[in-house]
């Protein structure tokens, strides 16, 4: 498939398709974000659309432009859990059957969210590319109508309805940062821009454990990866697709990566400092600028906030780790010697330094302590790294050697 199969009035006619269905989500100004990166920046909060993800923009998009002969035939789709949502939610409102094949390792919330929403789910290989090679095994015996994620035409139309919002929203835009797994949001968002405002910057941002369509766009053919490994699941695509290449090495201007630390600490700034809540893959836009990535310097810029739906496991992780990173939480490692009263010493040492004891583990058999010795596992609860050096001197001045062992 080509570019030429995509039209701005295939997009307005989506936007039309879409009305009642998809929210038209806030553009939020983010006074933070402005500050630290240089660049005067609007959140596209993509993560507050239905089903959680500008996924159901597409797939709604999609399944309403079936014939009623498709429809009786039900649909398919492969999805690592936000497009899944979308399908289904879609389906499940136009009344079809629907099946959705999601890779084993889905987090189980966006499992849940797609059973809820009526469809169909079996869970098969170990990331999307395999599930949708499965999906495609099944199309070929059902008949069903594959919706897929990202390289079909009124799918990526459906996506390319948040430019036109954006347009509306921020008519003065400069530059807009999109997130990239298979291609076909920033495909679709990049076609409507340079037909209507050529002039904006369109930069697409992919996780590096992922860089499919980054290294396509960097070699100028499509090239896949062997593998992936990035936490940013929604992203996580080893193989790009041909109609969304052909649009993105035509109307995207740059292109770059950011590692899983940049995503996470990306996440837990959002949380922290704006209340917002995104994924992994909804984050990278965001890493990218404020890791410098980007090059933008007193633009207003558009990052694209494309979805929400995170799983709590993985951002107990990402809190936990960006409190460590920080200096906010740490284990200290104490050998105390095995005297009634040390450990009730050594908790009013740090108690006068103003740290907030969250546990405490003391043990005086393990093998390898000394005799008459005692190790003591402090769980500290502290207000930043400087705060934590404080803490380790002051032990230290009464003869307690802290070690930070996380």
């Amino acid at each position: 498939m080509t570019a030429d199969v995509l039209s701005l009035e295939k997009i307005e006619e989506a936007k039309r398709q879409l009305a009642g269905v998809a929210t038209l989500t806030p553009l939020d100004h983010s006074v933070t974000f402005s500050a630290l990166t240089g660049n005067t920046v609007f959140l596209k909060l993509e993560n507050m659309q239905k089903t959680g993800s500008f996924k159901i923009r597409g797939a709604y998009n999609k399944i309403m432009s079936l014939s009623e002969e498709e429809r009786t035939r039900g649909v398919i789709a492969a999805s690592a859990g936000n497009h899944a949502q979308g399908v289904a939610y879609a389906a499940g409102r136009a009344g079809l059957r629907c099946t959705v094949i999601m890779p084993e390792g889905a987090p189980i919330s966006k499992v849940m969210a797609t059973r809820g929403y009526g469809a169909e789910v079996i869970l098969a290989g170990g990331g999307y590319d395999e599930a949708f090679q499965y999906a495609v095994e099944l199309q070929a015996k059902s008949g069903a109508v594959l919706v897929h994620s990202f390289n079909d035409p009124e799918v990526i139309a459906g996506q390319g309805t948040i430019a036109l919002e954006l347009l509306e929203q921020l008519p003065e835009i400069e530059a807009i940062l999109a997130p990239v797994g298979g291609g076909g949001l920033i495909a679709g968002i990049a076609f409507v821009i340079k037909k209507i405002k050529p002039s904006v910057r369109i930069i697409g941002v992919q996780a590096l454990g992922a860089p499919s369509m980054f290294l396509s766009f960097k070699e100028g053919k499509l090239t896949g990866c062997r593998h992936t490994c990035t936490f940013a699941d929604g992203i996580a695509v080893r193989q790009p697709g041909d109609l969304a290449f052909s649009i993105i090495k035509k109307h995207v201007d740059e292109m770059f990566t950011v590692d899983d630390e940049e995503i996470a600490s990306s996440v837990l700034m959002l949380l922290e400092r704006s209340k917002i809540m995104v994924e992994g893959a909804g984050a990278v836009g965001l890493a990218a600028l404020i890791h410098k990535k980007t090059g933008l310097k007193s633009a207003k810029t558009v990052v694209l906030l494309s979805g929400g739906n995170i799983d709590v496991n993985i951002l107990s992780i990402i809190i936990e780790r960006g409190l460590i990173k920080t200096g906010r939480y740490a284990r200290l490692r104490v050998m105390v010697t095995d005297q009634p009263g040390n450990l009730r010493r050594l908790l009013g040492a740090v108690a006068e330094a103003r740290a907030n004891v969250i546990s405490v583990s003391h043990d005086r058999i393990k093998p390898g302590i000394p005799l008459k010795q005692a190790e003591v596992i402090l769980a500290l609860e502290t207000r930043n790294r400087d705060h934590l050096e404080q803490i380790i001197t002051s032990l230290a001045g009464i003869g307690y050697a802290a070690e930070i062992i996380s």
